[in-house]
């Protein structure tokens, strides 16, 4: 059979998902409405993944298109599910590059372009969105040539060829002197594929070889492993192995074999080289392992995987809240659960912590650690969350190196001395600004992952909530020390109780406020941001003391201003090193590590002395 497989690459927002849909529609694979869906990014099954709008795992699916199957991989954009995107690269022949015609290429686009470069697949660029009123098209072509020179593409990588699309209307052109009205469906995209992908040179006469590059569950087949074939054939019944570069080898037999199809898996009963299939009931197979032919076990070379960057520490509750809105709250339930996400999230990393009931996990960063904490937390998981750590390593020459990322920042001009400021007392250092015609700008920083722990709230605040950023790890350095971080103190509890408005009324004028009238709280938690350096114990449950001229109805005329609603990701990168995130599934509170006062007297002094 004609194949091709490609995978879809992109920065975060520039269309990935929505063309793929506009694929999988236009090809007959996926009816229009199917099931009474509306079938808006139908690639994107989970609900972190719509709730946040990006790709989080890859996702397989294949389409029929004049006789050609094209199987499809929707990769992630964001840097921190990078392991995702090193293994499903290598299932495919060729990658489809999409850039917004806006916007222009990202620096996400570059982390996952110089990662197809590297493997020697074949680049075809798609130039999206170019409806927007504010499309510019051939610059952004430029802008595309200039990041290929700059990743040492070779002379026919910089070959590429060229298309143009709106995907959220439906339609691709071949050049910009054709009129829109040509382009009203995908077909010449779907040509565009097939001629310029290359056709795969796998050897279907050899003995099998598949790595498994994903892995799936079924609660009704178990585990689900997903590769390509890169050599001979499979057959439903048929004995194979599992093996590993070190010498591992598990025997098992071909139970359920599966192409994809749509948003399907579809039974086969025997698939050749070149294709991408998954397996049922592979024995312990995992992410990176080869299936052989049972009298032929040669594992193929083991998939190298950036190491973490950044980490942190779970462990269980122990707030006085604790086990009342979760389900599963001890350590061993969380060990369990840390090593099932091992089996197929293989850019996570887990250790045991300083205590028994401690766990240090590593990821590629804040982003990363919290779709996993989410995760648990609507699985009904109860955990405290120490603040992120980067991860630093010692060179050759005995210096200690942490992780810089490279940083592109997009802002009105007004802001652009505040942003400029503020990064570089986090140890950034300016690479490249560039003005446009519309009063903002466009920085290139390269900054320390230590400086930009917290730093998007504060971005936020200082552009008006107007300002764009994004940052991925680029390389590690020579550690300049530690970094400016948070420099305001906190407001903590000082006893059990619930919150009052009288109290909070008074308390808002010492800073900012995380908690509404009404809630309940307990000593050591932090229920707001102090205006000054030092931190305040306070007691947000204090009445209003009555007598003769003071009456309970003078409340009427205390005005609150709404207290700030931290997201998971925000909260982790507040909170200072002697702080904690309490996640439940109702519930995401800021606590000191030590409740007690005077524990936490005795834990200042300490620090200070050492």
């Amino acid at each position: 059979m004609d194949l091709r497989n490609i995978a879809i690459i992109a920065h975060v927002d520039h269309g990935k998902t929505t063309l793929v849909d506009g694929l999988l529609k236009q090809s007959g694979t996926l009816r229009e409405n199917r099931g009474g869906e509306t079938n808006e990014r139908v690639m994107d099954f989970n609900d972190q993944e719509r709730e946040r709008g990006i790709t989080i795992t890859a996702k397989n699916t294949a389409v029929t298109w004049n006789g050609v199957r094209i199987n499809i991989v929707d990769t992630p954009g964001h840097s921190d599910f990078g392991s995702e995107v090193e293994r499903v690269l290598r299932m495919v022949d060729g990658v489809l590059l999409l850039v917004d015609a806006a916007e222009g290429p990202m620096p996400q686009t570059r982390f996952v372009l110089r990662k197809s470069l590297e493997l020697g697949l074949k680049a075809l660029v798609c130039i999206n969105k170019i409806d927007r009123k504010d499309a510019r098209p051939k610059e952004v072509l430029n802008e595309i040539f200039d990041l290929f020179v700059s990743l040492g593409a070779n002379d026919d990588q910089l070959d590429f060829p060229v298309i143009y699309a709106a995907a959220r209307l439906g339609w691709a052109i071949d050049d910009l002197e054709q009129e829109a009205e040509e382009g009203k469906d995908l077909n010449p995209l779907f040509r565009f594929i097939v001629k310029h992908v290359p056709i795969h040179t796998s050897d279907p006469t050899q003995p099998l070889q598949l790595q498994v590059a994903t892995l799936a569950h079924s609660p009704f087949l178990g585990r689900i492993a997903i590769g390509r074939i890169y050599a001979g054939s499979i057959k439903r019944g048929m004995q194979a192995v599992v093996c590993r570069p070190d010498g591992f080898r598990e025997p098992f037999r071909v139970v359920q074999l599966m192409t994809f199809k749509g948003l399907e898996r579809i039974d086969c009963d025997e698939a050749s080289a070149g294709d991408i299939i998954a397996l049922a009931g592979a024995g312990s197979s995992t992410v990176g392992d080869t299936i052989c032919a049972a009298g032929s076990p040669i594992a193929l070379p083991a998939i190298p995987i950036d190491p973490p960057t950044l980490s942190m520490t779970f462990s269980p509750n122990s707030s006085p809240f604790a086990g009342k809105e979760g389900k599963f709250v001890t350590s061993r339930q969380i060990k369990d659960r840390l090593e099932r996400e091992l089996l197929a999230n293989v850019g996570l990393k887990v250790e045991q912590g300083s205590t028994i009931e401690a766990f240090v996990v590593s990821g590629r960063g804040t982003l990363h650690l919290s779709v996993l904490i989410e995760s648990m937390r609507r699985e009904g998981f109860e955990l405290s969350v120490s603040p992120p750590q980067v991860i630093q390593r010692t060179n050759e020459r005995g210096q200690i190196e942490e992780p810089i990322e490279e940083v592109a920042i997009d802002c009105a001009e007004d802001y652009s001395g505040s942003v400029i400021e503020k990064l570089n007392q986090r140890g950034g250092e300016l690479r490249d600004l560039m003005a446009s015609q519309d009063g903002h700008v466009r920085m290139r920083w390269y900054c320390p992952s230590q400086g930009l722990i917290g730093y998007r709230s504060e971005f936020l605040t200082d552009t008006r909530g107007t300002g764009t950023i994004m940052h991925m790890f680029d390389h590690y350095a020579v550690t300049k020390g530690k970094t400016r971080m948070r420099k305001s103190g906190v407001l903590i509890v000082q006893d059990d109780g619930d919150t009052i408005t009288y109290s909070l009324n008074t308390l808002q004028e010492r800073g900012q406020l995380y908690v509404a009238p009404g809630e309940k709280v307990y000593h050591g938690q932090i229920i707001g941001l102090h205006s000054r350096e030092n931190d305040l114990v306070v007691n947000p449950s204090k009445v209003k003391k009555l007598t003769n001229i003071r009456s309970a109805g003078n409340d009427e005329n205390i005005f609150l201003t709404p207290p700030r609603v931290f997201t998971l990701e925000e909260a982790l990168e507040f909170i200072g090193p002697d702080e904690l995130v309490e996640v439940t599934p109702k519930s995401i509170r800021l606590r000191k590590r030590y409740l007690d006062h005077n524990d936490r007297k005795r834990f200042d002094k300490s620090s200070a002395s050492s």
